[in-house]
């Protein structure tokens, strides 16, 4: 029993199989009996090489044959919140909410009318509940469990405001949204509104005011619920959301996912947890067209804030940061202010000519490389000569931003003024 056991570790089948050993005692004799798990993840490889069944007889497979092991290992292997939680009974999950608010919105209703299966089955093709192990999966207890956070510690939303700039600062405000989905994004949904974002009227003319909010309601809405559907459920850490002075940072477990790489993010995207991300598209929450972080940029803009800024080489957590339009505007009118004063003046001196120049020619629009490399006594220059001498010191000065900042060398790459940017511009013109 103990050689044939150590099989399972000798390092020579790899991954390690899941397998069990044990005596049988028959009339003729012991019987040694050894189940072996068939493995989800294949290929399956015995000292450094991989066989398969051809016919009567094995060989080793070829590369065609490892390809589509893999490529079934992929297909079969169910997202987390596809899982069943074996630990789970019905009686965790709210089944009237899920028959009155889920199901009439996920199905027609002639084929609901006409459904008349167990509702375990009717359950199961929705993917909120395993039949083979006969309870809940995750996704149901996420979205309509009735404590999801004793058997998920971590899926919970902690929202803290700091005073000052950094973690540091006295504590302000401390809220916590737990329970399932369904209840917990509304409550976060009215607290967004009334207690982040704020509103100042601001006169720009004599009988004109308009609006001025510190944050687009929409773009925090669209970042908490990419958050809420992207996280690892399977950790501990809570998604955070920690308010500054200046600046508003989501933080969820989990970083990018699947064919999502730092260098094709926001353009390629995966889901890893797709029933749940079904779910909230049911429920209006995200739209799962691939053009949130867009929509947050565009929102941003419009209202004066700088462009959202992510992290996305953490690994283990995704990072998003969005700036306080009141502190940029602070900024601005510190930069006119001087102006006034004459120390601006004194700024524009001290810029690079050719960072002027660049400035001047992009205004208010996008400019690819190959605009810039149209000003006809640039014609002669190369791409890399514009980088070093004109678009790297202005991107590092502030003057310039990157419509695809975590990939300089995007093959869509255009760049645009920032406000600091916009501000240079207007004194250039001035003078």
């Amino acid at each position: 029993m103990k050689k044939i056991s150590a099989i399972r570790s000798d390092g020579n089948i790899l991954p390690l199989p899941v397998m069990n050993t044990e005596k049988v005692v028959t009339p003729q004799g012991d019987v040694l009996v050894v189940e072996v798990t068939p493995s989800f993840d294949t290929p399956v490889r015995y000292r450094g090489r991989t066989f398969v069944r051809i016919g009567p007889r094995r060989d080793i497979a070829s590369a065609a044959e490892e390809r589509i092991l893999s490529e079934r290992c992929a297909a079969s292997l169910p997202t987390f919140d596809t899982r069943p939680c074996r630990e789970a009974t019905l009686d965790d999950i709210d089944l009237d909410l899920i028959r009155s608010a889920y199901l009439p919105r996920a199905l027609d209703a002639d084929v609901l009318a006409n459904d008349h299966r167990p509702l375990k089955e009717q359950l199961a093709a929705v993917h909120l509940f395993n039949l083979q192990w006969d309870c809940p999966t995750f996704a149901a207890l996420i979205m309509f469990g009735k404590n999801p956070q004793y058997f998920m510690p971590g899926a919970y939303i902690q929202y803290v405001r700091f005073e000052g700039l950094t973690n540091g600062g006295t504590i302000l405000n401390e809220r916590r949204f737990d329970g399932c989905l369904y209840r917990m994004l509304p409550l976060l949904e009215n607290f967004v509104r009334d207690g982040v974002v704020t509103r100042r009227p601001v006169v720009i003319s004599t009988f004109r005011e308009k609006d001025v909010y510190n944050y687009p309601e929409k773009a925090l809405r669209e970042l908490l619920m990419n958050a809420v559907m992207h996280r690892d459920y399977q950790s501990s850490m809570p998604t955070r959301f920690y308010q500054y002075d200046d600046r508003v940072e989501i933080m969820n477990p989990g970083g990018l996912y699947g064919n999502a790489r730092p260098e094709n993010f926001p353009h390629v995207n995966d889901y890893r947890n797709n029933t749940l991300a079904a779910m909230m598209k049911t429920f209006n929450y995200v739209n799962m067209f691939n053009h949130g972080i867009t929509e947050v940029q565009e929102q941003l803009r419009q209202n004066g804030n700088p462009p959202a800024v992510f992290d996305v080489n953490l690994i283990t957590v995704f990072l998003a940061k969005v700036t306080d339009a009141n502190e940029e505007d602070k900024r601005l009118s510190k930069t006119t202010q001087a102006a006034n004063q004459g120390e601006v003046g004194k700024e524009v001196r001290q810029v690079d000519g050719r960072v002027k120049e660049l400035i001047m020619y992009i205004k208010d629009r996008k400019c690819d490389i190959s605009d810039i490399l149209s000003l006809s006594h640039l014609v002669s220059k190369s791409g890399r000569t514009i980088r070093r001498n004109y678009l790297i010191p202005a991107i590092e000065q502030g003057y310039v931003a990157m419509e695809y900042p975590h990939n300089p060398h995007h093959p869509k790459q255009r760049y645009y003024l920032t406000p600091k940017g916009l501000e240079m511009l207007r004194l250039l013109q001035e003078k």
